[in-house]
C-alpha cells in the first residue's frame, strides 16, 4: 500500500510511521506534517535514507498543497493524525482547533474524493463522548454512546467525526473512525501528563496536578494503538467507528505517583493547582467491537508501559531537552503560573 500519514511527525503519528516501516516494509509511506510546536523531525530521524519513506511539510488546511502532495504520491489510504489536541490550548484559542481539526479534515476528505475515492481513516478521541461519573465503574463508552463534548478540542474532534461520517453517507467515500483513550509512550510531547511528570521530575521540578487528581483516564500504550489503527485500515468495516482502549483506568494522581516511583523521585514534588474549566471526570472505553471483529486487544500492561516509557525518556534525553525551551516554557508559565492550591 501507499499510505499518506498526516501529522506523522507528532507523537502518535510518528509512532505509527515507525510501526508501518517495521511491520510493512513493502509499503510506501508519505508523512505530511505542518511541523507546528508538537511536530518534530527528530522523531523521524532514523528514517532518513529509507527509500519507502517520504516527508512533505504542509498544512492540511491548505487545499492546493494537499492536492499537490496527493498527485505526486498517489495514496491508497490516508490516516489522519493531524490535529490540535491539547484541551488547555483549545480553551485559550478555540479558533485554531476549529481550523485544523474541522476544516483540515474537510480538505483531506475532498482530496480523497477528487482522487477517485481514496480510503480515509480518521483518528479521533474518546473525549467526544464527554465523561462518566466517578461512582459508576460499571459504565463504559461504546461506539453508540451519544457525542457530548466538554471543551473546544473535543467539540472540534466530534465535528470532524460527523463530517467523516457524512462523506460515507453522502458520497460513499470509504472511511473509518477510531476513538482512542489516553496514549502514552515514546516521542510524547512534554505538555501531556506522563511526559510532563517525567521531564519535570528529572529536573527535580514540581509536578502540577489539577484539582485533587481524582479525574480518571483509560491509558493505552501507543504501540497497541498503532496495531489497532493498522488493523482497522486494512480490515475494518467501511463506515464504522471503532473504540480503542487500554483497559487501564487510573486516577491522575495515581498515574503521577506511579511515574515518580518509577523514577525514584519523591511524591513531595506534587503540587495541586486550580482545576481547568469543564474538566471531564472519567473516561472508560469498551473496545469489545474491535476485539470481536478484528481480533485486537491491548498487549502492554500499564506497569510495563510506564517502565518502558521511563526508560525511553532516560535513554533519549537529547530529544526532549531540545524541545523543552522557547515556546514550550512560555506556554507552561502561562498555563500554571499562579494556579497552585493547597
Amino acid at each position: 500500500m501507499k499510505i499518506f500519514v498526516t501529522g506523522g511527525a507528532g507523537f502518535i503519528g510518528g509512532n505509527f510511521v515507525h510501526w508501518l516501516r517495521a511491520t510493512h516494509p513493502e509499503d510506501d509511506v508519505l508523512c505530511y506534517d505542518a511541523l507546528t510546536y508538537a511536530g518534530n523531525m527528530e522523531t523521524l530521524a532514523d528514517l532518513a535514507g529509507d527509500a519507502h519513506f517520504r516527508f512533505v511539510k504542509g498544512d492540511i488546511t491548505d487545499a492546493a498543497a494537499v492536492k499537490k502532495a496527493f498527485a505526486e504520491f498517489g495514496p491508497d489510504a490516508v490516516v489522519n493524525f493531524a490535529a490540535e489536541s491539547h484541551v488547555d490550548r483549545s480553551i485559550t484559542d478555540p479558533g485554531l482547533f476549529l481550523r485544523t481539526n474541522v476544516l483540515g479534515t474537510g480538505v483531506l476528505l475532498d482530496a480523497c474524493r477528487a482522487c477517485g475515492g481514496v480510503r480515509f481513516h480518521q483518528v479521533s478521541t474518546d473525549e467526544v463522548y464527554g465523561d462518566l461519573p466517578l461512582d459508576r465503574p460499571d459504565l463504559f463508552f461504546t461506539e453508540d454512546t451519544p457525542l457530548h463534548t466538554s471543551s473546544p478540542y473535543s467539540a472540534s474532534k466530534a465535528a470532524a467525526d460527523l463530517l467523516v461520517q457524512s462523506y460515507w453517507r453522502t458520497y460513499k467515500l470509504p472511511v473509518t473512525i477510531s476513538r482512542c483513550s489516553n496514549n502514552y509512550g515514546p516521542w510524547h510531547f512534554p505538555e501531556k501528563l506522563i511526559p510532563l511528570v517525567i521531564t519535570r521530575a528529572l529536573n527535580d521540578e514540581t509536578i502540577p496536578v489539577y484539582g485533587k487528581g481524582e479525574n480518571v483516564r483509560d491509558w493505552l500504550f501507543v504501540t497497541d494503538h498503532c496495531r489497532a489503527i493498522d488493523a482497522i485500515v486494512r480490515r475494518g468495516r467501511l463506515g464504522e467507528v471503532y473504540n480503542v482502549g487500554g483497559h487501564a483506568e487510573r486516577a491522575n494522581i495515581d498515574v503521577v505517583k506511579t511515574v515518580l516511583t518509577a523514577l525514584g523521585k519523591p511524591h513531595s514534588l506534587i503540587r495541586f493547582v486550580a482545576d481547568r474549566p469543564g474538566h471531564d471526570r472519567r473516561y472508560a472505553i469498551d473496545a469489545g467491537k474491535l476485539q470481536r471483529e478484528l481480533g485486537w486487544s491491548p498487549t502492554v500492561r500499564f506497569d510495563e508501559g510506564i517502565a518502558a516509557t521511563v526508560r525511553w525518556y532516560l535513554d533519549n534525553e537529547p530529544w526532549w531537552r531540545h524541545i523543552m525551551g522557547g515556546e514550550y516554557q512560555d506556554y507552561y508559565r502561562r498555563m500554571y503560573a499562579g494556579r497552585e492550591s493547597t
